[in-house]
């Protein structure tokens, strides 16, 4: 039986980062000082973190509600197992990009380096604030406050193409979430008088039929960060930010915050007995089976790097919603540890094509041949992260895989069996030929023969942390695996 106990640790984890913007933005003269706060932000967010796993293990559920905005509709939290795995992954990488973003940012003279970290600290609170939502209405509020903190990180540059990336971003994401999710939350409302999330959800015996279908749609389209074809422009044009942002935000924040929020919304606002006795996952397997093989196959026409890492993010994240629609507990679990093990390797490849353009200047995989021999400790952990994200032992996304094609199986869904099979093929076909050029094609076909090392150490040692996780996270998955487990168990009573 769960334990409920009121608990101020959630809420201090959400402001700990929004916190250090005051201080970073006084240390902006002071180089060392501001990364300095970023730093402790992010140690104090990872240890209150880790605090509450060890409660949530032991069957407790903490809750904090800040403020009630009507009846049926607060501002609160609640820190239950899917919450916390999801805030774990971010606290940790959050800590690995700000040490990645120093080695980026001065590699190569980046200009507003102090807004840069200020509006990263305001993204990761906003990100530990979806985790922690106690219900639809916080979420909301905090999905939007991401949207908007990401905005001046994606358009860094402030050049043409990034006011113009930036216009597109704004486009899709507010413009989904205004459009869809909102009035899908005052329908919800509407019907059955509150928006709290609940293990069997709230919405059986208030909706059938097209309304229901229509609800479904509007939240998974709604919630646009997640990338769910038609829904994914966006994420290709994002790529014009700086990689540090590309990494966190574009491999583990924002896309898992969109991923992360369908997820609830289909376990804690529908309900997944609701959703198997009106057969509506079927809609979502659909859409995400589709972006599943769509964006692997348009990964493979890519030259640029971050787009083709872009394309593959598309992907891997409908692998995590095919996990929630498939409804089955092996494939819930593996669509929860996904989360976690996407993240890692993804970030992985991310600050690898960040340590290839800071050191060498190049984007384009066609000028990559031969970068291996001369960036071997860069590349080799691009191929740990690539594995990961093929899923090839023994890396953690291995373990996510292989939950999923479990679920498939205790789902009865073949088709999806060989979706997801045929797609990882996909995968090794648009990243093994990149680690090929690198080490086993001469340097002269890329047209360059001048010589270059590794990246700034800023730069080689959070992506060499990110890849020796992905290895260990196949030996040792735990706390991630328990929480998954504990969070499966919830929704299916």
């Amino acid at each position: 039986m769960t334990d409920t106990v009121t608990s101020i640790i959630p809420l201090l984890a959400v402001l700990v980062s929004l916190a250090a913007v005051v201080p970073i933005l006084l240390s902006r003269k002071r180089p060392n000082l501001r990364e300095g706060w970023t730093f402790a932000a992010g140690l104090t967010k990872l240890g209150l973190v880790y605090a509450m796993v060890g409660p949530v293990l032991s069957g407790k559920v903490l809750t904090y509600r800040l403020v009630e905005v009507m009846p049926g509709i607060s501002v609160a939290f609640r820190v239950d197992a899917m919450g916390l795995l999801f805030a774990l992954v971010a606290s940790i990488l959050w800590l690995a990009t700000t040490a990645y973003a120093i080695g980026y940012m001065r590699g190569l003279n980046e200009h507003s380096q102090t807004r840069f970290f200020s509006f990263f600290a305001v993204a990761l609170s906003a990100t530990i604030g979806v985790a922690f939502a106690a219900n639809l209405f916080t979420l909301y509020l905090f999905y939007e406050m991401l949207s908007l903190a990401t905005y001046p990180l994606v358009t860094h540059h402030q050049d043409q193409e990034a006011r113009m990336s930036g216009r597109k971003y704004l486009t899709y994401i507010l413009g989904t979430s205004i459009g869809l999710v909102l009035p899908a939350m005052i329908i919800t409302y509407h019907l059955t008088g509150t928006l709290e999330f609940s293990p069997g959800g709230i919405l059986a015996g208030h909706v059938s039929g097209p309304l229901l279908t229509m609800l479904i749609l509007m939240f998974v389209l709604g919630f646009a960060k997640a990338a769910i074809m038609p829904m994914h422009g966006w994420l290709p044009a994002a790529m014009v930010a700086p990689t540090p942002v590309s990494a966190l935000l574009h491999a583990v924040a924002v896309v898992k915050v969109g991923a992360f929020s369908i997820f609830r919304v289909m376990t804690g606002i529908f309900g997944t007995g609701f959703l198997l006795s009106q057969h509506q996952n079927q809609l979502i397997i659909i859409l995400a089976a589709v972006t599943v093989i769509t964006a692997s196959l348009i990964a493979l026409t890519q030259d640029g790097l971050k787009r083709r890492l872009a394309f593959s993010t598309i992907g891997q994240l409908s692998y995590i919603i095919l996990g929630a629609a498939l409804l089955s507990p092996k494939g819930m679990l593996g669509g929860l540890l996904h989360i976690a093990m996407h993240a890692f390797g993804k970030i992985t490849l991310f600050f690898c094509a960040g340590a290839i353009f800071v050191a060498t200047g190049k984007k384009n995989i066609s000028e990559m041949a031969g970068i291996g021999r001369r960036m071997p400790i860069t590349m080799i952990a691009f191929l740990i992260g690539a594995m990961s994200v093929i899923g090839l032992p023994p890396t953690g996304g291995f373990i996510s895989k292989w939950y999923l094609v479990l679920g498939t199986l205790e789902a009865d869904q073949p088709l999806m069996l060989a979706v997801l099979l045929g797609s990882s093929l996909l995968n090794a076909a648009y990243f093994m030929p990149v680690f090929y050029r690198a080490f086993f094609c001469p340097p002269e076909e890329s047209g360059f023969a001048d010589r270059f090392n590794e990246a700034p150490v800023w730069c080689v040692a959070p992506l060499v942390f990110s890849s020796l996780m992905s290895l260990g996270l196949f030996f040792y998955p735990q706390p991630f695996f328990n929480l998954a487990r504990l969070a499966v168990q919830a929704f299916t009573g």
